[in-house]
């Protein structure tokens, strides 16, 4: 194994590259990488079988470093602390991170399960529901224009790793979605049969709207089916994310049955 080159100063180029990853929500389609920051997430890229073009490690972290990440790139760098702070989008900055090539632009799979984003906002909301869909067995993710960036390093975060397991189709139109063969199923306050007490298609896609817009009429007029879930509590309406997972848990737990 090539030992690592240290890097000491935070004029280092590749230093600056990477504070753009880091920091910009939309660098890594401009430079075709994205910035993966964490033991999970490296370890999670190394799962699925992937590799990264580049490692650094804290210089306080490399002689600890588990075999599998200090191994993984062909280039490895060490950096100060400090200069990992300034990259890290953490409270705490980690130990390592990884500089992997973006994946390439895929076409929209017509019969795949699939997770349609209308624009929503929230990057947290966003990565939560990449986790539901690659634990509840829906293997794409189709986001309309306006939806948060997929590998924006806050999305990336909150992913936790299911990006790599996941066909991630972005900028589409509502028009785009003509090319989904699979029912089209949305969620409504007012209408539809209650999500427990229907039978669900399979595979299929569920239509998620805006956080306070909720889905826009266009998408909407497209749904073959519209579906209500029950809230004995009496709230008005419920989180984004957590409708997206008890709709992904019943198609899944439906397949199943």
């Amino acid at each position: 194994m090539t030992p690592p080159t240290a890097i000491t100063s935070r004029d280092n180029p590749l230093l600056k590259r990477l504070r753009l990853l880091a920091q910009d929500s939309t660098a890594y389609r401009k430079q075709g990488q994205v910035w993966l920051e964490g033991d999970h997430l490296c370890r999670a890229l190394l799962a699925r079988g992937h590799r990264p073009d580049v490692a650094v490690f804290t210089d306080r972290y490399w002689p600890q470093a588990p075999q599998a990440l200090r191994e993984a790139a062909p280039q490895v760098v060490t950096v100060p602390e400090a200069l990992m702070a300034g990259l890290s989008g953490l409270e705490s900055a980690a130990g390592v991170g990884f500089v992997w090539a973006l994946p390439a632009a895929v076409p929209l799979a017509s019969d795949a399960p699939t997770v349609v984003l209308d624009r929503l906002q929230d990057a947290g909301n966003v990565g939560s529901i990449l986790r539901s869909a690659a634990a509840f067995g829906f293997t794409q993710v189709a986001a309309l224009k306006g939806t948060a960036a997929l590998w924006s390093p806050k999305v990336v975060r909150a992913g936790m790793g299911a990006h790599f397991g996941l066909r991630l189709v972005e900028g589409l139109s509502v028009a785009d979605l003509d090319g989904l063969a699979v029912p089209l199923l949305a969620t409504s306050s007012h209408q539809g049969e209650w999500l427990h007490q229907g039978e669900l298609p399979w595979p299929c896609a569920w239509l998620l709207g805006h956080e306070g817009q909720g889905v826009s009429a266009p998408l909407e007029a497209m749904a073959q089916r519209h579906v209500r879930i029950a809230q004995p509590g009496g709230e008005e309406s419920l989180n984004v994310a957590a409708a997206a997972a008890i709709c992904l848990h019943a198609s899944a737990t439906r397949r199943s049955a």
